[in-house]
């Protein structure tokens, strides 16, 4: 594991781990000319956890007289140009042709003036590193190991792996990271990042609206909040439901999210028998996402890797323990295992551990209101603030990196 004192949370320092003190006193906040390099963007229908991080980070610095600027693939949903929140969306390009045309743009007049470059690396990084010098940050939510073989079976999973896991710490070895847990700052380190180049800057979440006292619902209930897509393996939700089905008939599942692999999902669902018991909700609007939270019993996660798991603080904010599996990466964080829900060992082991939720309302009660006060640490303005001084630190520090 990588030591906490060097990624557990981020600390004010140089990424050499050295302290550092904070900027000049006699200086204010330096506005910084910051290029964010995504796969994609919220409004992507593809879009999820790891572009909402990077949209609210971006929305923090403009907040904070920062000039930013999303570079992203374009889609349908969305203008070519455009901007929201202080920060401006540059679309071009499709799923593949993202990375050479954002390239190209970091090579143009306007490229070359940014201050800083955070690259986003959701299984394979832009490789910015190659046609730009200092400052650029890698940004790694989490380390894609399991998903290749999932998404890309044979050659092409392992040719992506290669690029993820030799290709890229080669190209970064002397470039500071920024993760969102400390699972992946370790993944990274076995991967041979140097831990002194690691920071850790978490996700925050949208605290709800107070809920009126609306009461949970008064059968079984248990949500998903996740993108459609194979390695978030929302079929082990369905197959815990039939598993469950006898001892809990009124029991429901409620999924929101949406994706290419939904259709896979309801024939799973029929197959299983339980089409009556699951309710496939598709993008929802935040009301109608937290409308479900307050009904639900229990969320589950059940996800191959996540970096940190925001739909699980989500949940949390709403009173509601979640169940994930131990393996899922930096859900070993955003859940405390016998505090804020239960880290199950195999796929048995998660449907035990939702039972026993589900039956006894005490655990449930209390695991509930743990979740809802730590979830209270969790606000994007803190974050954005982090990462801010990281990126101001950043662009001062000499980067004579190990």
């Amino acid at each position: 594991m990588v030591p906490r004192t060097l990624c557990g949370g981020y600390a004010p320092a140089n990424l050499n781990g050295e302290e550092h003190n904070s900027m000049p006193a006699d200086r204010g906040p330096r506005r910084v000319r910051t290029i964010f390099l995504v796969w994609r963007d919220t409004r992507h229908p593809d879009g999820g956890g790891s572009e909402l991080y990077v949209e609210r980070m971006a929305s923090g610095l403009a907040a904070n007289g920062h000039d930013v600027t999303i570079v992203c693939a374009a889609h349908p949903r969305a203008p070519r140009d455009e901007i929201r929140d202080g920060v401006r969306f540059r679309r071009r390009g499709g799923r593949l042709t993202v990375y050479p045309r954002a390239l190209a743009f970091l090579l143009s007049r306007t490229g070359r003036r940014a201050d800083v470059v955070v690259d986003v690396q959701n299984g394979i990084p832009f490789f910015s590193a190659l046609v730009r010098r200092r400052p650029v940050f890698l940004l790694v939510h989490h380390v894609h190991r399991e998903q290749w073989q999932i998404i890309y079976p044979g050659r092409q999973g392992r040719i992506g792996w290669w690029l993820e896991s030799r290709a890229a710490p080669r190209v970064y070895r002397r470039r500071p990271y920024i993760t969102v847990s400390d699972a992946t700052a370790s993944d990274l380190a076995d991967l041979g990042v140097a831990p002194t180049r690691i920071r850790v800057v978490r996700n925050g979440i949208d605290l709800p609206q107070p809920s009126g006292g609306v009461p949970r619902s008064a059968t079984p209930t248990v949500c998903v909040l996740s993108r459609l897509v194979p390695h978030k393996q929302i079929e082990h939700a369905l197959e815990a439901t039939a598993r469950l089905r006898p001892r809990f008939p009124a029991l429901r599942l409620e999924v929101v999210g949406d994706g290419w692999w939904r259709p896979n999902l309801e024939a799973h669902a029929r197959r299983l028998g339980v089409s009556d018991l699951v309710s496939f909700h598709g993008h929802v609007d935040n009301r109608t996402r937290d409308a479900v939270l307050n009904r639900a019993w229990v969320l589950l996660a059940p996800s191959v890797k996540e970096g940190w798991g925001i739909a699980i603080v989500e949940a949390a904010a709403h009173g509601v323990p979640a169940v994930a599996y131990l393996s899922g990466g930096g859900v070993r964080e955003s859940i405390l295992d016998g505090e804020t829900g239960l880290l199950a060992d195999g796929f048995d082991d998660l449907v035990t551990a939702t039972a026993r939720l589900l039956t006894d309302d005490q655990l449930r009660t209390r695991m509930g209101d743990a979740a809802r006060s730590r979830a209270a640490e969790f606000d994007w303005p803190s974050s954005a603030a982090k990462l801010r001084e990281l990126l101001e630190v950043g662009i001062e520090w000499d980067q004579r990196l190990p």
